[in-house]
């Protein structure tokens, strides 16, 4: 990636959906339900990617729910795929390394599981390619609630109108869009939003 433009000073990344393949794909093709994906609400999903609710109490909810609806499955051993191998991995935290190395400062904000936390920050080198974490559980806010990207933004020192944010869920990428960043959605080609980044690094040179 070249320099970066002078318009634009900072990414924001999701991370499951982005950096590894989404979990939600299996819950989706189970039948799980984890809420309103696109709100934020009292689910009990909802709650543990807040932080209000502990795993072993909201595997308890979320399978009570499943059986409401005849499934028998245990949730979060459907969400094991977060881990797993995946051939666009590697490729896309070479993206995000040279993202940083062309001088955008980068955060990371996930709605993600206080349990996971080891698990997940295992699968990416972190501190190599973000100079800030915002993490849900420990915010105490999850996307899409927009305060999640004002705190990135905040501790990055970047006004929202010269950052991109990349997310695999459209909820949250409009969500990013009203506070003035430049969203770009994730598809199942993962590489091809760091594309639109890149053009849009390029669209910005005076």
């Amino acid at each position: 990636m070249a320099e970066a433009a002078p318009g634009l000073e900072a990414v924001l990344f999701d991370f499951g959906g982005v950096f590894t393949e989404s979990p939600f794909v299996a819950a989706r093709e189970s039948g799980l339900e984890l809420g309103p994906y696109h709100q934020d609400t009292d689910h009990p999903w909802h709650r543990l990617e807040r932080g209000e609710m502990s795993l072993d109490d909201a595997r308890r909810a979320l399978t009570e729910l499943a059986a409401a609806r005849g499934l028998e499955l245990d949730p979060i051993t459907l969400l094991a795929r977060l881990g797993r191998e995946d051939h666009q991995r590697q490729a896309v935290v070479e993206r995000a390394r040279g993202i940083r190395a062309a001088g955008l400062r980068t955060a990371l904000v996930t709605n993600n599981i206080a349990e996971f936390g080891d698990a997940w920050r295992s699968l990416v080198p972190v501190d190599e390619l973000f100079d800030v974490v915002v993490d849900s559980c420990h915010a105490g806010m999850r996307k899409p609630d927009v305060r999640i990207f004002e705190l990135a933004l905040d501790a990055l020192a970047v006004a929202p109108e010269r950052a991109a944010y990349l997310d695999d869920h459209p909820a949250n990428v409009e969500a990013a869009e009203t506070l003035g960043m430049h969203g770009i959605v994730v598809g199942e080609d993962r590489l091809a939003a760091f594309d639109e980044l890149d053009a849009l690094v390029r669209d910005e040179v005076p």
